[in-house]
């Protein structure tokens, strides 16, 4: 017969921090940026692995795994490859998701639009998610807020 002891603090307190750091949803997803004019995706983490794409300078790739030198990544469709480290930055981008959205002046439905934006544009982040909206710029220099939902890559 087992004998059930009343909770006390320090075991509800271990309990529900044991909940948190196992819980998918309290991980902070990690994102990096390709820092080089062409970054090669590999199937493997070794330059004579299968080469499967090339992405462009500042596209956001979701960082999985670290091994130091090579970086495992999922990239906006969800495909898993590996990178070499050295080709990657700490910048903070973001890829356009949908066909079009309105860059804005504020962070507000209502706000001025400075500029069109259309899906694949990569765009610098100045501000994270905010409210459902990120601060951005563009390669031009234009300032202004998209939606959350229209971006990948936060």
């Amino acid at each position: 017969m087992a004998v059930r002891l009343p909770p006390t603090k320090l075991s509800s307190v271990l309990l529900a921090s044991a909940l948190l750091v196992a819980s998918p949803w309290v991980a902070a997803l990690e994102f990096r940026s390709v820092s080089v004019p062409k970054a090669v995706l590999y199937d493997a983490p070794s330059a004579q692995a299968h080469k499967l794409y090339v992405v462009g300078q500042g596209y956001p790739l979701e960082v999985l795994v670290n091994l130091g030198d090579w970086i495992k990544v999922r990239d906006q469709q969800g495909s898993l490859n590996w990178v070499e480290a050295r080709q990657l930055s700490e910048k903070r981008t973001v890829v356009i998701k949908v066909d079009e959205v309105e860059l804005r002046q504020a962070a507000d439905n209502q706000s001025p639009v400075q500029a069109r934006l259309t899906r694949h544009l990569v765009l610098e982040v100045l501000e994270p998610n905010n409210s459902g909206w990120v601060k951005v710029r563009h390669r031009d220099g234009v300032t202004g807020f998209v939606p959350a939902t229209a971006v990948w890559g936060i």
